[in-house]
């Protein structure tokens, strides 16, 4: 029996390809980037077949540094960024460029799409989740009004992974998870194809659905090749790079809860309810086909971490005798006391969505004054992602109903312990970290794969696959100043928000104009 699974986790920035074995362990991984392009305000696209150069170099790559032979490869599969668009020609393939994730030109459309449906509040009830300009639906309604060549001319779209799988199988299909920020009934697992014809949408452009742990068929001879594998060998749907983060992160009982701590972040859960959008959140299909996947994303974590590394330690980072910058920084902060002599910082360098969703709101350090340092300020930075991670955590239990007693937590942060101790002491719940938490999402599409290939019954069975690596207890004598600040914290979005808009309301709304 073929020992090994080959993951790719195609993320904003690159590939990463891991080979995982079918007890979750990690033997090899290697990255390859590829480039993002801006044609316009708000405009955010790369090229598709620029995902597929990425994959096929990384496998073979992968196969040469491991000694892998391909005969040892049961299958390949895909944890990928989700909400991109490329429309399809059913004969030459991608007919422009890829719509990914971040674009958000379509903010006029989605205002259209919810007042047609009498309001966002309405919508929600209807789709699961109020709509922005970085939506699946106003973007396809963006296309026909601004390119209807490109729109006419398409067989159908796909998303990222729908692309890969294309290109591995020669099938134009998407996965539930992918299909269901287009419009997905998550209880009949089909299209909505009633809201579709109401909107303005052709139906038959939204391609053939299929599960995560599908099999969508076998690598082509050509796609083979370029990869260096076995013509024939399994590909598995895989599913969207947060449904698969959650098994990754051993998540996967009815209402357990993961954070993700990357660039931005997230609270997850999974449950066999569909609960309705709302504070931010969103429900999506869970790479588990019986259940659904409720979250609500920060738009910047560890891209504050990135931003204060970026503006504050320029020096350090340029110093070839200081081989890891965050490194240093976590060894600063641990100097500085909690609460950060009581410095807030608000973590919304890119507007946000959860804990409130609001696209003009900005970052503000507050309650700076001579005393403060550059380490207090770092030490901010840290905290005030925690208290939005608080905040979030705070909704998924009060407003939906989830307890977390605990919080298993991926991703880059993962690895910064005194960041782990914070949001420890922040929450006032034990942290857990995964075994290699860098690389869970493309652990968990692993073993989804797993699941498809029988090799494992039910994702049930994969709770005890995933190895917990840390654990922080939070420090009971932080929870006064934390409780405290925390409290502020919540004061400054009510306090300010007519500020933010009224600061940032008339240079946005300009861009979105630009892009209609």
């Amino acid at each position: 029996m073929a020992k090994f699974i080959i993951a790719h986790d195609v993320g904003t920035s690159g590939n990463k390809a891991v080979l995982v074995d079918t007890e979750g362990r990690v033997h090899g991984k290697c990255f390859e980037p590829y480039k993002t392009y801006y044609p316009g305000p708000g405009c955010v696209e790369q090229e598709p077949e620029d995902w597929w150069r990425a994959v096929s170099k990384t496998t073979k790559l992968l196969l040469e540094r491991t000694g892998v032979p391909p005969g040892d490869v049961a299958c390949i599969t895909f944890a990928t960024q989700m909400l991109g668009i490329v429309p399809m020609d059913s004969r030459s393939g991608p007919l422009r460029p890829a719509i990914i994730w971040m674009d958000c030109r379509a903010g006029e459309q989605a205002q259209r799409l919810m007042r047609r449906f009498l309001g966002p509040r309405v919508f929600a009830l209807i789709a699961g989740a109020v709509l922005c300009g970085k939506d699946g639906m106003p973007k396809l309604l963006w296309l026909k009004s601004q390119e209807p060549d490109t729109y006419n001319r398409m067989c159908c779209f796909l998303d990222v992974a729908g692309y890969l799988l294309y290109r591995s199988t020669g099938n134009m299909v998407m996965e539930w998870s992918g299909a269901s920020v287009f419009g997905l009934d998550l209880k009949k697992k089909t299209w909505m194809e009633g809201i579709f014809r109401y909107v303005g949408l052709d139906t038959h452009k939204f391609p053939p659905l299929v599960r995560s742990i599908d099999k969508v068929g076998e690598l082509t001879r050509e796609a083979a090749g370029e990869c260096g594998l076995l013509q024939g060998t399994p590909v598995i749907a895989g599913a969207g790079d947060a449904p698969c983060a959650a098994v990754g992160a051993g998540a996967v009982g009815e209402g357990e809860g993961h954070v993700y701590l990357g660039i931005s972040g997230w609270v997850g859960v999974v449950t066999k309810r569909t609960p309705r959008g709302k504070c931010g959140a969103a429900t999506v299909q869970s790479a588990d086909p019986d259940k659904t996947f409720l979250f609500a994303e920060t738009e910047a974590a560890g891209g504050c971490i990135q931003w204060i590394a970026d503006q504050f330690y320029k020096a350090e980072k340029k110093d070839p005798n200081i081989p890891n910058v965050y490194a240093l920084m976590d060894n600063e902060v641990t100097k500085i006391p909690p609460g950060s002599k009581y410095l807030l910082f608000t973590p919304w360098i890119y507007g946000e969505r959860a804990p409130v969703d609001d696209c003009y709101v900005r970052a503000t350090f507050l309650n700076v004054s001579a005393e403060h340092t550059r380490e207090d300020m770092l030490r901010a930075v840290y905290e005030g992602v925690g208290y939005n991670i608080r905040w979030i955590v705070e909704i998924v239990e009060k407003e939906f109903k989830f307890p977390l007693p605990f919080l298993r937590v991926i991703g880059g942060g993962a690895k910064g312990k005194p960041w782990m101790q914070i949001l420890a002491d922040i929450t006032q719940k034990k942290i857990e970290t995964v075994c290699e938490p860098q690389e869970a999402g493309a652990v968990g599409a692993a073993l989804v794969a797993a699941v498809g290939m029988g090799i494992y019954p039910d994702f049930e069975s994969l709770r005890n696959v995933v190895k917990v690596d840390s654990v922080y207890e939070p420090q009971p004598g932080n929870s006064e100043i934390y409780d405290s600040l925390f409290d502020r914290y919540q004061e400054v979005y009510r306090n300010l928000r007519s500020f933010y808009r009224k600061l940032n309301k008339e240079r946005f709304d300009r861009c979105d104009r630009s892009n209609t």
